[in-house]
């Protein structure tokens, strides 16, 4: 009779204890959850390229950076919108995603051998301003 007192003791505390383990993992994931949401940084920049095809491959290199959850080039202003946790990543990695796929930023010139494989409506000016601002091209 005592061992079975003595078994039936042992598994009350083993099945407290992991309620117990439950309940904290749940409280450590919320509080990360909030974390990841104060880490989101904004950056808007400028980028050359001409067209639709150069959009898609910028926003594609953008995207490809762990921590980017939200990428925009606007074609007419040559202007980069980026949203990213700035835990994961930071701003020049975005820069060089982006030089790596052959376009030049405002911080970084695109790689020479990846400009040659873009297709030639991609082929921009290497002097193209780069018109953050929003008024008319040059």
């Amino acid at each position: 009779m005592k061992k079975i007192i003595l078994s039936l003791a042992v598994l009350a505390t083993m099945s407290l204890t992991s309620c117990k383990n439950e309940t904290k993992q749940k409280t450590e994931t919320t509080t990360a959850e909030v974390s990841e949401e104060m880490a989101m940084t904004d950056i808007s920049f400028g980028v050359r390229g001409n067209c639709g095809m150069c959009k898609s491959t910028i926003e594609k290199a953008t995207n490809g950076v762990a921590g980017v959850s939200q990428a925009n080039w606007d074609v007419d202003k040559k202007k980069m919108e980026v949203s990213f946790d700035n835990t994961k990543t930071d701003a020049l990695a975005i820069h060089n995603a982006i030089a790596a796929s052959g376009y030049d930023t405002d911080k970084v010139l695109g790689s020479e051998k990846a400009y040659e494989n873009l297709p030639g409506c991609c082929k921009y000016d290497h002097e193209m301003r780069m018109n953050t601002s929003g008024a008319p091209k040059e």
